[in-house]
């Protein structure tokens, strides 16, 4: 009996031991859940626990629930055979050609594109989904635009307009409306989304294609901006909160916010600034000016000075010391300014021939004013230049025809000469010369070194007259003073006495030869002679 059971259970084992490795058992995490095939058919969804099947084509796919999105394989025919069982555990979301959605996983935000189908799992985290339609409305409402606040989402554009800011919205290159401040999202999976913000601080900011705004977008325009559209003979000042910010030439057309003041200005006319408008512009504030400097033409006289106005090449009136100022659009000005006070004019290092051939260099100086500035502009290209040559003509007239003495001996005649001949000249052209006058007359140094010896001579000579005529008077009152003591003992012992006194104050010491005694005796002989 022992033999046969053993026989038995041999026999036995090989067909349990093939029931049991037909059996499959599956482990559902509770994080997971599981989708069930059978030859690659959908059978259920499992639930997180420990499933046995029997048979060896049972296949089962996990997906971890931290990862909301159910990346499904053949999720469409799935849908399409299971719809029912698979919504169950599985929030659909299905998009067409020009839809988009948002799908809240928590405190999570996903988008899903046009024609998508995503698929996202229940219960685990909390699933809430949104479909737009994109042919209605670009723009993200909102409520929305606030709970997206600081997440980054595929084909979402978002824009923060400040309070100092206003937005204008382009979609295509083409405006569509202007964005006050807050906060902004539009889709932008198929079309291109811009917003330009401009400043509400600066009254004429660069309007993108301020054209197009004025001529497709008038309710704009109307509701935002002041136009500014001036004729071909106008000009334009434009102020804000009394500051000029803007000079706007004949036919120019141009956007501003609005609040501001504008001053059209015809200037068909008249051209000229009143004086108010040039303390404004010209005199004011540094800034004014340079928006303005290039609008304008300004012509400051100064004090003993004239100015001539021309417009197209025309004359038309003198212009007193002061400022002025003219709109330069359509003309040609032109104010050339004229100096009245009396005027210097030096002709420096000229080489003339003297009538003797002596070479000399002579410096001329002249002076003179304009007395008529318009002629003298009318008549003279350079009036400094004709002067100059015409006094350069007149100093090598008068010179050529004088010999070197008679220049040196009476330079007032060339002074004369010149200035006869200048005044002739000047006096159709608006110019009155005053004074003219020979400075300096430089010789070469070889006559310089001759008249030096010729004048040391003469100064020689008269020297030697001089002493001759002091020695004949010397001689004369000695001849006097003999005669006198010819005839005068007294005098004549007076003099022997005076020139003794001249020769001994020329001696030091007297040496005395001979003993105190022969001295005495001596002195008594003399005395009694």
């Amino acid at each position: 009996m022992v033999m046969n059971s053993n026989l038995f259970n041999r026999l036995r084992l090989p067909q349990l031991s093939i029931n049991i490795n037909m059996w499959k058992s599956f482990y559902i995490k509770p994080n997971e859940i599981g989708i069930l095939y059978n030859r690659s058919d959908f059978k259920k969804i499992l639930q997180p626990g420990t499933y046995t099947y029997f048979g060896r084509n049972w296949q089962v796919k996990t997906y971890d629930l931290n990862e909301p999105e159910a990346n499904i394989e053949n999720l469409e025919l799935l849908l399409r055979n299971h719809g029912s069982e698979l919504q169950e555990h599985v929030v659909i979301v299905r998009t067409t050609f020009r839809q988009a959605a948002l799908v809240r996983l928590g405190q999570n935000w996903v988008s899903v594109k046009p024609n998508q189908l995503r698929a996202f799992w229940r219960g685990f985290i909390e699933v809430e989904t949104h479909i737009f339609d994109l042919e209605e409305n670009l723009e993200l409402p909102g409520n929305f635009v606030q709970q997206i606040r600081g997440i980054s989402l595929f084909g979402l554009n978002k824009f923060q307009i400040s309070e100092a800011e206003i937005g204008l919205l382009y979609v295509q290159n083409n405006f569509v409306r202007p964005l006050q401040p807050g906060e902004y999202a539009f889709w932008n999976l198929d079309k291109t989304i811009a917003v330009n913000k401009i400043s509400r601080i600066i009254p004429n900011p660069d309007f993108p294609l301020p054209e197009v705004l004025i001529e497709r977008h008038p309710d704009f325009v109307a509701a935002y901006c002041e136009i500014v559209q001036l004729q071909n003979n106008q000009v334009a000042i434009v102020r804000y909160q009394g500051k000029v910010i803007a000079i706007l030439a004949p036919c120019d057309r141009k956007l501003f916010w609005q609040g501001v003041e504008v001053e059209v200005i015809d200037i068909g006319v008249d051209a000229k600034l009143p004086q108010h408008l040039v303390a404004e512009l010209i005199s004011g504030v540094p800034a004014t000016y340079t928006l303005s400097h290039n609008s304008l033409h300004v012509c400051e006289v100064p004090p003993q000075h004239i100015g001539l106005l021309y417009i197209n090449q025309e004359f038309q009136t003198q212009l007193q010391p002061g400022l002025h100022a003219w709109w330069i659009f359509g003309r040609s000005l032109q104010t050339p300014v004229f100096d009245l006070r009396q005027q210097n004019l030096e002709i420096s290092g000229q080489d003339i021939l003297s009538k003797d051939k002596v070479p000399l260099r002579l410096n001329l100086t002249a002076g003179y004013r304009i007395v008529d500035p318009l002629q003298a502009k009318n008549t003279l290209v350079d009036i400094s230049g004709y002067l100059y040559k015409e006094l350069q003509f007149a100093l090598r007239g008068a010179v050529g025809e004088k010999t070197l003495d008679a220049l040196l001996e009476d330079k007032g005649a060339v002074d004369i000469s010149i200035s006869e001949y200048i005044r002739q000249k000047t006096s159709a052209y608006g110019i009155e010369v005053d004074s003219v006058g020979v400075k300096d007359i430089i010789l070469p140094g070889e006559i310089k070194t001759i008249l030096s010896k010729v004048v040391e001579a003469e100064k020689a000579a008269q020297a030697n007259v001089v002493r001759r005529r002091e020695e004949t008077a010397a001689t004369r009152s000695m001849l006097n003073t003999a005669r006198v003591m010819e005839d005068n003992p007294v005098a004549l012992r007076l003099k022997e006495l005076e020139v003794l006194e001249r020769i001994a104050e020329k001696i030091e010491k007297i040496q005395v030869n001979g003993s105190l005694d022969s001295i005495l005796t001596d002195l008594i002989r003399m005395n009694r002679e």
